[in-house]
């Protein structure tokens, strides 16, 4: 098996891995295209984290649930148009499967049949801070990260349509376990980022949305979407899907209930990225918050508390800066902006959503370096990714065609090899072309020039048509290299 050279001769009754966590690690951080681990974690107690044993564990203890309608419109359903409850486990449970207690708790004014509720981005840390024994199962040490377990991970529970908008997360790359039903991906390549209309509105450090509904796009309105490449697969249990560094994702869930749990594995460029986020978060609340509040625009996530003065706003600035000169002076490699195939190297504890922890020390990013990370150098070196029914490639959607429709994948990885599931994105994103086109949902007559195009004198530019130019990633990533180079100097 490949990476197995260098193991040593398993115990009776131990469970056997493909790849060691040296050859997982490498694997990990050198691939470019997303991939799905299969056989590496089937020993691991997480796998028996289902609602029912969760419910168990959380003993009554609420946790917040994210509510969005089963409606698929043209526009995607931002965290700001959901509803939100306070609600237990059981109660979740009871109302996906329409018992009685739903008529009268938290769930009572959302029908199941027309919404689905999701408890996303829940840290482990922190709903079950009184059992710290339960982060042991969780052991991202097989993938060669020691140390690493369920205290740095995040756990997501969804009902069947239970989604999250495309967007790419500006840290780091992801690992992700899925434990009960199966949520079907729809990722896109750093390549395709002005074919997906970026935005920064909803804000929220750390994602950039795109404006395009990918299981329903408005072609009318967003017509580069055709040129995206869809890499679409299905992930089901004992699974893990790693999604590298900026791969635009949409995620949805499937199955009737849905369990997943994740780990953001920060990168050296991350160091680079904290001070464009810096200057996008700077941007975005000068410019928002000098608008009339109340024009009802809901442009901070709910992730964001609230909207934090231009003085903190540049404190955080200079401290992402500061911290980006000390981890290059101590020689962690890899600081400069990859191209949009690239993904640099490296990792540490920190999560995704962790986001003010910038004052990285010298003795810390020499550790990113020499403990976790690998080099580019290293990288390249690595010959053969060794694809096979251990380490399944999401394939385009172009060079899939030929499996749209392909059955659901099974947790050994065999399906999954021999019907990856990159065309049935495409057989969803042809019929809602089609839909889509042969409505007209563009600009009204009365706005449209002779020659089709909108006419100017009834064009009005909104705020948020500005910020998407002003901070857009292409140009962030510039002026995040022309403010470094401006204090070198």
């Amino acid at each position: 098996m490949a990476g197995a050279e260098s193991r040593r001769p398993p115990a009776p009754g131990e469970d056997v891995k493909p790849f060691t966590p040296e050859k997982a690690k490498e694997l990990v951080m050198s691939l470019q295209q997303p991939a799905v681990f299969c056989n590496m974690v089937g020993d691991w107690p997480a796998l028996h984290w289902n609602t029912k044993y969760l419910s168990a564990v959380l003993d009554g203890k609420t946790i917040q649930f994210r509510l969005g309608l089963k409606t698929v419109d043209l526009v995607p359903q931002f965290e700001t148009k959901c509803s939100y409850v306070e609600a237990t486990l059981e109660e979740f449970l009871a109302w996906s499967r329409g018992q009685p207690p739903c008529l009268s708790g938290p769930f009572s004014r959302y029908e199941y049949s027309k919404y689905w509720a999701y408890a996303d981005y829940k840290y482990i840390a922190k709903i079950f801070e009184d059992k710290p024994e339960i982060f042991q199962d969780i052991r991202w040490s097989d993938f060669g990260f020691p140390g690493r377990s369920g205290k740095e991970s995040t756990l997501w529970i969804g009902s069947e349509g239970a989604n999250t908008p495309c967007h790419l997360d500006s840290y780091g790359c992801n690992l992700v376990l899925q434990v009960q039903g199966r949520k079907r991906w729809h990722l896109f390549p750093p390549g395709d980022t002005s074919f997906l209309y970026p935005t920064r509105i909803p804000y929220e450090e750390s994602s950039v949305f795109s404006k395009v509904n990918v299981a329903n796009p408005d072609l009318k309105h967003f017509p580069e979407f055709r040129n995206a490449t869809a890499h679409v697969v299905t992930l089901s249990p004992g699974q893990v899907l790693l999604v590298p560094r900026h791969w635009w994702h949409y995620v949805e869930s499937i199955d009737p209930i849905t369990v997943s749990i994740n780990s953001w594995i920060e990168l050296d460029a991350d160091h680079e990225a904290r001070v464009e986020e810096a200057i996008t978060r700077m941007l975005v609340c000068a410019v928002k918050s000098a608008e009339n509040p109340s024009g009802g625009d809901l442009w901070l996530n709910p992730t964001e508390v609230e909207a934090t003065s231009h003085e903190i706003n540049l404190q955080y600035l200079n401290e992402a800066v500061s911290a980006y000169f000390r981890c290059q002076k101590a020689g962690v490699p890899g600081q400069a902006r990859p191209s949009s195939a690239a993904a640099e190297q490296g990792t540490s504890a920190s999560r995704k959503r962790k986001k003010r922890e910038v004052g990285c020390e010298p003795e810390d990013c020499r550790s990113l370096n020499q403990e976790w990370g690998f080099s580019t150098l290293q990288a390249e070196k690595l010959q053969e990714i060794p694809f096979g029914p251990h380490l399944i490639q999401v394939l385009p959607q172009s060079q899939e065609t030929s499996l749209m429709g392909a059955a659901a994948v099974e947790s050994d990885g065999s399906d999954l090899l021999r019907e990856n599931e990159g065309g049935h994105f495409g057989k969803l994103h042809r019929t809602r072309k089609q839909l889509v086109t042969s409505t007209d949902y563009g600009t009204p007559a009365h706005q449209m020039g002779t020659d089709g195009s909108p006419n100017a004198s009834q064009t009005a530019l909104s705020t948020n048509d500005l910020l998407d130019c002003l901070v857009n990633p292409r140009v962030i990533s510039l002026v995040a290299r022309l403010l470094l180079e401006r204090t070198r100097v």
